[in-house]
């Protein structure tokens, strides 16, 4: 009997991805950035096609259906709408991207179908049920409710319902312009970060801050129902058929223009980021409360850009109103080509669904495999002079482990490659997170990024308990939980503000504690993360340590690599000490090119974007 294979596509707006399913089994998810090295690549997502193609064995036209993540006729028609209320405000915003939707966006069965060069009927599914399936469907419950928050899909910015077996029902929804995502990237936006990519920037500049802002917020600019949904006073945003997203108005509400990209990050931009953080958490709260009531359900699943705010899903799960969250670890939009494959065939093909524990996404490791041996990366680093060892894995433990515990700054790249934006142990920079200058180091001579910006801990599974106060696993990193008390350093911080808070330790692992006490978890198990299972039990034989840093594989404004080739570019122009390329061991110190100095970084580094 022949399988049903169903190709799942987001793309044109940002984060494009494909996804593969196989009557029903992921076989392959990446996403577009991860080929081109252009971060958050909205193009159509070639590469990532290809790739799902390879990994399935088959060619384009073994493939039974084609289904893009939203519905561009829905969409093209909210535009069209918001135009017409807005102009002639808007006349030069629908300049701008009216020629793109009447040449290419409106038509694009045809589009995709040339795209890929095949003659095949392409299938639609809404943006929100595309989330709301990507969340559902992989997860371990046969029944759960559902909720996604987001920028805007079609109309909607935020859907809540019920998925039961193979259906997903969504009762009720936010439409545009109320928005739980877009006042956050206005935020981001007025504080200099680039959005759709700086609102990770935005949360982890908040613990510096204080929420003074908060109550301006909730006077002027959102007011927030019993039932969780919200109003945005218009008055104070451009995003409605303007071309940026706050407008004058909303600057003299908070004291001047928006920040300039790249310039000081003031105590005023801390002060706002902890204001808006803030806000999000109540209405996030506020809205899952009524879903509890309304449903009655145990379980929360989520997706959505929204959902990979770890701040806000931290404290949903303290909150204790449902037993379990299960947030899609490729939340944002990247996710929707999966949740539009999966809805295809459990709702349009009626296909029956039995859950899979701990959940279907095979720990997200959906991405392309980086082998022990390959004559190919073989050959590709010897054109680059590169010098190896070659060990077991069980030795590269070991060794990884060692050279952990002895301070050093390891990077691996083995295994298939994450789906979504956390790199959970097949492409990461690891350290220990015992050393109180281990985030400074990374941030500024490996990452080059701001000093601000905070790093996740990874901890065996069976042992997170006994450091963060955790409610549930966190296999994805994208919860985030205090520090246990028992671990907490409480240092003079009398006279400190802003960054210089990050001078003083505050716990036994401050390398991943933030100055809030807080920290992005990531538990490994054994069934999902083996390999990084036996390294992190190993630091803890050399150390009695069961933590460790775990960040991802790139630099600033660099998507996290993906081949080995990849891999070994960014180790040298880093001051990472050992990397791992599938079984090969690399020492700085042996490697016949010199790391480069700080000018011929500089340059190299003005290949990306910077933001």
């Amino acid at each position: 009997m022949s399988k049903t294979r169903i190709l799942g596509i987001s793309a044109y707006y940002h984060d494009s991805a494909a996804a593969l399913v196989e009557d029903g089994k992921i076989i392959a998810a990446a996403q577009e950035e991860r080929f081109t090295r252009i971060k958050a690549d909205a193009e159509f997502p070639h590469h990532a096609i290809d790739y799902c193609l390879e990994a399935a064995g088959i060619d384009e036209h073994q493939l039974d259906y084609v289904v893009f993540y939203e519905n561009p006729v829905v969409k093209f028609e909210r535009l069209l709408t918001t135009y017409h209320q807005t102009a002639p405000k808007s006349w030069r915003s629908f300049l701008k991207a009216f020629p793109d939707w009447l040449t290419r966006k409106l038509w694009l069965e045809s589009e995709i179908a040339k795209e890929m060069g095949i003659k095949k009927r392409i299938y639609f599914c809404d943006h929100h049920l595309s989330h709301a399936a990507s969340a559902f469907f992989p997860s371990p419950f046969v029944e759960a409710a559902v909720l996604t928050i987001d920028g805007v899909g079609e109309w909607s910015t935020a859907t809540f319902g019920i998925g039961r077996e193979n259906q997903i029902q969504l009762l009720k929804e936010i439409r545009f312009p109320n928005s739980f995502g877009l006042l956050y990237s206005a935020f981001t936006y007025y504080t200099g970060f680039k959005i759709n990519s700086g609102e990770y920037k935005l949360m982890g500049l908040a613990p510096y801050g204080e929420p003074k802002y908060a109550d301006l917020i909730r006077e002027k600019l959102i007011h927030l129902n019993s039932d969780g949904s919200i109003i945005l006073n218009q008055h104070y945003f451009d995003y409605v058929g303007g071309l940026t997203m706050t407008n004058d108005r909303f600057h003299q509400l908070f004291g001047g223009s928006p920040r300039q990209p790249e310039s000081l990050i003031t105590q005023k931009e801390m002060d706002i980021a902890a204001s808006i953080q803030v806000i999000l958490n109540e209405a996030v709260l506020a809205i899952a409360r009524y879903i509890h009531q309304q449903t009655q359900q145990e379980n929360l699943c989520l997706a959505g850009g929204v959902a990979l705010n770890v701040v806000a899903m931290g404290k949903l799960s303290r909150e204790g109103l449902f037993r379990q969250l299960w947030i899609q670890p490729a939340a944002g939009d990247a996710g929707g080509a999966l949740g539009a494959a999966l809805w295809f065939w459990h709702q349009k093909l009626s296909n029956m669904r039995t859950p899979i524990q701990p959940d279907a996404m095979q720990g997200a490791f959906l991405g392309t495999n980086i082998s022990p041996a390959s004559e190919l990366d073989d050959a590709m680093l010897k054109r680059l002079e590169a010098v190896w060892q070659t060990h077991s894995e069980e030795v590269l433990q070991e060794l990884i482990a060692q050279k952990l515990a002895e301070g050093k700054v390891v990077a691996v790249a083995r295994g298939r490659m994450e789906f979504g934006p956390r790199a959970l142990g097949a492409r990461s920079i690891l350290a220990d997170a015992r050393s109180p200058y281990m985030q400074s180091h990374i941030n500024l001579k490996i990452k080059f990024r701001e000093s601000f910006r905070p790093f996740a801990p990874m901890v065996l599974a069976e042992d997170a308990a006994e450091y963060f106060e955790i409610q549930q696993e966190s296999p994805y990193m994208l919860l985030a939980y205090p520090v246990k008390e028992s671990r907490r350093l409480h240092a003079a911080t009398e006279g400190l503000f802003g960054i210089d808070l990050l001078k003083v330790p505050r716990s036994d692992i401050p390398a991943v504690t933030h100055v809030d006490y807080s920290a992005r978890v990531q538990t490994v198990d054994s069934d999902r993360n083996p390999f990084m299972h036996g390294i992190l039990t190993q630091f803890k034989a050399l150390t009695s340590c069961s933590v460790i840093v775990n960040t991802s594989f790139n630099v600033r404004s660099e998507p996290i690599v993906n081949t080995a080739e990849d891999a070994y570019r960014c180790f040298m122009v880093t001051e990472i000490d050992y990397l791992v390329i599938g079984d090969r061991f690399f020492d700085r110190n042996t490697q016949k090119q010199q790391p480069l100095s700080d000018e011929e970084r500089i340059q190299w580094l003005r290949r990306f974007e910077l933001d």
